[in-house]
């Protein structure tokens, strides 16, 4: 028997091969809230990180999305045209005032104007978690990874009846249990990061702010 023959026979004589322990997951499922307290609990965490919330109805949220794109004296803002909520968008974006900028080709060939020029995105997202507060995105060509993460502003759209009471609870609903998708995303706020000094600055990796329009 080689050394390494030998390495491993003793690695596999030491693992106690058998039947796997059963996990216990009823701590877990036992975290609900109903729906009142489920949403007041991701507002309460995720506005604690600076996240900010515009609520709206169903079927007025994209003139929401308007208003205060407008009051806030926001350029622009940048959607993907291929979503429901971005058609839904697009038909109530004004003739005249900020520009509505489409998503629909290669960053290549817009990137200057997407790290410099753009003022804000804005996402559709999978649902939320009430316990510890955040967003589920999954990014792709829809909506790609770079319009959460590169505007100073990120609108986010997540509706009142989309938010899970944990994580765990998600996994289970979405299917992630058994298949993960190429690219998931948990936000809970605004982008930050701290220097050795501990001095707290936002927007220096990703977004300055994060503003849930929330609809319910």
């Amino acid at each position: 028997m080689s050394e390494r023959d030998a390495i491993l026979a003793g690695l596999r004589a030491a693992l106690p091969y058998g039947t796997p322990p059963v996990l216990d997951f009823s701590v877990m499922e036992e975290k609900r809230w109903n729906p009142c307290e489920r949403t007041a609990r991701l507002r309460r965490c995720m506005a604690a990180v600076k996240t900010e919330f515009l609520d709206a109805g169903p079927l007025d949220w994209p003139q929401a999305v308007v208003d205060l794109v407008l009051r806030e004296g926001l350029d622009n803002l940048l959607f993907g045209p291929h979503t429901s909520e971005g058609r839904q968008l697009a038909a109530a974006w004004p003739a005249q005032g900020p520009r509505l900028i489409a998503y629909d080709h290669p960053v290549e060939s817009f990137k200057q104007e997407l790290f410099t020029g753009v003022a804000a995105g804005f996402t559709t997202t999978l649902g939320g978690i009430a316990e510890t507060g955040g967003l589920l995105l999954t990014p792709g060509p829809l909506e790609p990874r770079l319009l959460s993460l590169v505007p100073p502003v990120h609108l986010a759209l997540l509706r009142a009846d989309r938010i899970f009471d944990t994580l765990f609870q998600a996994f289970r609903e979405l299917g992630w249990n058994q298949s993960l998708p190429n690219n998931a995303l948990v936000i809970s706020g605004p982008s930050k990061t701290a220097d050795i000094e501990q001095t707290l600055a936002y927007g220096v990796h990703g977004p300055k702010r994060l503003i849930v329009v929330l609809v319910g």
